[in-house]
């Protein structure tokens, strides 16, 4: 059963946090970083090849924190496989006993270690939430062909909060909705100004009254790695406020846990945040 899952419903704050499987064919360090979470986080997002770099695969990794008592949330994009390979996945990672589910585009191999690799995309991120949601509700493969004992997958999307002016829209992420997801995690949201009018914007919407946005989060070890974030990372805006206090710190990377720890809370005051997803942000070459 997926205590993310229950949680959001009865409206309760959440923790969750994402871990960067090591490239590894012994568990040990992930399993290592996995029980620093413990009690900690409600549940841990497991990447998949993020930034197109090979890793323990999120499938593998997923069903290992199953097995040693975690509550995973399985990152699957859809860059590397086909429809076939990916409800095979799906299919296999419920039977381990994975639940939660974040559907991603997934990033361009080229920026990875092996740029020359094909990307496959056969399904984009929408219509892989169809997918899993009708495998989930209706039983049943893109072929119609019938599943025996339907997985439980409680499902997810990705989106960037952003200050939305008169014009905004926020189709794309309706469309998601629309196709399946259950709650949301989002890029990084370091401006909470921001993140309050975006969830304010979404709530008048009625977008948060059964999805929960869970608002991405992350310790800045330096100045120098928030200025690298904005301008390397797509919707990304760690604030000039923040920054000067990275910069008069004496200990910057401790700094940024307090700003981040002082961002979870800031969360907790937003009408529409379900929660907090925290993550190590990539930070350049600092």
């Amino acid at each position: 059963m997926s205590n993310l899952r229950d949680k959001i419903k009865a409206r309760r704050f959440v923790i969750t946090a994402e871990i960067v499987p090591p490239l590894s064919a012994g568990p040990t360090k992930l399993l290592h970083e996995a029980q620093h979470l413990k009690g900690k986080v409600d549940a841990i997002n497991i990447t998949d090849a993020a930034a197109g770099k090979t890793s323990i695969s999120s499938f593998a990794a997923a069903a290992l924190l199953v097995a040693n008592g975690h509550e995973p949330v399985l990152q699957v994009t859809c860059r590397d496989r086909n429809r076939i390979a990916l409800c095979g996945d799906l299919i296999g990672a419920a039977a381990q006993g994975v639940e939660n589910l974040l559907i991603l585009r997934g990033d361009d191999p080229k920026g990875g270690d092996q740029p020359d690799a094909k990307p496959v995309f056969d399904l984009e991120s929408a219509d892989l939430l169809k997918v899993a949601r009708d495998m989930r509700d209706k039983g049943e493969l893109p072929s119609a062909r019938k599943i025996d004992s339907p997985p439980k997958f409680f499902i997810g999307a990705a989106d960037v909060p952003r200050r939305p002016d008169a014009k905004w829209s926020p189709v794309p992420l309706q469309k998601k909705i629309e196709a399946g997801a259950d709650f949301i995690q989002t890029q990084f949201g370091f401006d909470l100004e921001v993140v309050r009018a975006y969830a304010e914007r979404l709530r008048a919407e009625g977008m948060t009254e059964k999805r929960g946005i869970i608002i991405g989060v992350g310790p800045i070890r330096s100045a120098k790695s928030a200025r690298w974030m904005n301008e390397n990372l797509f919707g990304v805006s760690v604030p000039e406020p923040i920054i000067a206090r990275l910069e008069a710190a004496s200990d910057q990377a401790a700094e940024g846990r307090r700003v981040c720890a002082e961002l979870i809370t800031g969360l907790k005051q937003i009408p529409g945040v379900a929660g907090a997803h925290v993550m190590a942000p990539a930070q350049g070459t600092d």
